[in-house]
């Protein structure tokens, strides 16, 4: 087998824009460079699609719909099967060409190669299981029965921090229910998309079912498509900001939506908690993606007892990893995905340091080339921090105290955002109450990871609504329809 080089990805990824199965360039002609973010340079140039492209795109899943819908269960879920394999045959390229346009190191991304293609691995098994059911009306006479029906054309934007994982998530429950789609990928990172619906054409998805629209202009050219009657359903992936503009937007149609929005999680250690397994897990949910997930421990809730020795193992941890260009052997820790994110992060830390924040490690940005902010934690972060009400999206640890289970919920829930949580403990009693009172779409107990195919991926308050993987994931692409039957 050939060495996957940075060269040989890119020379074989598409840079054009999918439209009813033909690739092709945008309307105009134009396009946008997607950049390197450890160095700055430019890898290729991709199609700057159009609204006109935006319209094409929609105009083909339309056409593409009523077939797809009619497609037997057992195909569309063996073509995803087919996707799956190839996927994970392909993990090494994949993982080269989302380190390169993403800068997570190599190991993170094949991490997330093996993630997402195991949600067509479940969705392949969950597009012949979708059921109805018949039942006697309970006043006798007539007979209830109930059918699942695809939802119909979907818009999916999808963010630049899992570009792959991101996309498989959404498309494998579409492809199943029998949804055809229009995916507008970040900006920022396209190329694993582009590759992915490559991989799909490869694998058997007919024309029109899949077709990806890139484009830096997102704002022009997905208003249109949601404002458009022919679109019955709208995912999206990001920040709470947008999400709320295109709820807004998605109401004009009473579009079927699925949000998955910002977060804050809390990370609670409480003063039984195993410490090491406790580092252990802070490692995982701090740094995980370069903190760039909205999953991502935000705050480190940590027992007044157990506090400076949970601070000085975790710095230790996090002063000790090896940052640099993630193509590098050896290399932990990438860049962030603009310089404008390395500010954001470091005026987070900035001012909890101006609040009197102890700086245990790291603390600013890499010399040289590059977006890259050295791994950083903070102790004694005072309460009015803006570290501890906003979303970090970095690789940044502030830790504050709490005295008792009491304060602890109250400090976690003390967030307009509900993604995840996580908690230490070795008290089975407090694992049940702690889970009970935390306001949040998923908890994780004595682990740093919750994400998984088989489980609702999904947060309550300003986190967004819906769920993606598990039995729910699917059911957000399928209608019900009610028949009375007089027999």
């Amino acid at each position: 087998m050939a060495a996957v080089t940075q060269k040989s990805v890119l020379s074989s990824v598409p840079t054009q824009l999918l439209i009813g199965g033909e690739w092709r360039g945008s309307a105009n002609g134009a396009t946008f460079p997607v950049e390197d973010p450890a160095t700055g340079s430019v890898l290729v140039e991709v199609a700057n699609g159009t609204i006109s492209d935006g319209g094409a795109a929609l105009d083909a899943a339309v056409a593409a719909q009523a077939d797809w819908a009619a497609t037997a269960p057992r195909e569309r879920g063996e073509i995803l099967r087919r996707a799956f394999e190839v996927l994970t045959a392909r993990a090494d390229e994949f993982a080269m060409l989302m380190t390169l346009e993403m800068g997570k190191p190599l190991a993170e991304a094949r991490g997330e190669v093996a993630y997402g293609a195991e949600f067509f691995r479940w969705f392949s098994e969950e597009a012949v299981r979708i059921h109805g059911r018949y039942a006697v009306n309970p006043a006798g006479g007539s007979r209830l029965l109930t059918m699942q029906k695809p939802v119909g054309p979907t818009f999916m934007i999808t963010p630049w921090n899992f570009p792959l994982a991101m996309g498989t998530r959404k498309i494998g429950p579409a492809i199943a229910a029998g949804c055809t789609m229009v995916v507008k990928p970040a900006h920022e990172t396209p190329l694993s998309m582009l590759a992915l619906a490559a991989l799909l054409e490869e694998a058997g998805l007919p024309a029109g079912v899949l077709n990806v629209v890139t484009t830096a202009d997102t704002a022009a050219v997905s208003e249109p498509i949601i404002r458009d009657p022919r679109l019955r359903k709208l995912t999206f992936t990001g920040s709470t900001a947008v999400g709320r503009l295109l709820v807004e937007q998605s109401a004009e149609q009473l579009l079927r939506v699925s949000m998955e929005l910002g977060g804050n999680a809390p990370f609670l250690v409480f003063e039984d908690a195993d410490l090491d397994a406790a580092v252990d897990g802070a490692m995982l949910a701090k740094m995980r993606n370069i903190g760039e997930a909205c999953t991502s421990a935000n705050r480190f809730l940590v027992h007044q007892s157990v506090a400076g020795e949970f601070a000085k193992a975790l710095a230790a941890r996090m002063g000790g990893l090896m940052v640099g260009k993630g193509t590098k052997k050896g290399v932990e820790v990438g860049p962030l995905i603009t310089a404008k994110a390395r500010e954001g992060v470091d005026e987070l830390v900035q001012d909890a340091v101006s609040r009197g924040a102890r700086v245990l490690t790291g603390g600013e940005k890499v010399a040289g080339r590059g977006h890259f902010y050295a791994p950083t934690v903070l102790a004694d972060v005072p309460s009015d921090a803006r570290v501890l009400a906003e979303e970090i999206f970095g690789p940044v640890a502030p830790i504050t105290t709490f005295t008792d289970e009491a304060e602890a919920i109250r400090l976690a829930n003390s967030t307009e955002y509900g993604l995840v949580a996580y908690a230490y403990t070795r008290d089975h009693a407090r694992v049940l109450r702690v889970s009970e009172a935390l306001e949040f779409g998923m908890v994780g107990i004595n682990t740093g990871i919750v994400s998984n195919a088989a489980a609702p991926f999904g947060g309550v308050k300003h986190s967004g609504f819906g769920r993606e993987g598990g039995f729910e994931g699917i059911h957000e692409y399928l209608e019900t329809t009610y028949v009375s039957l007089n027999p």
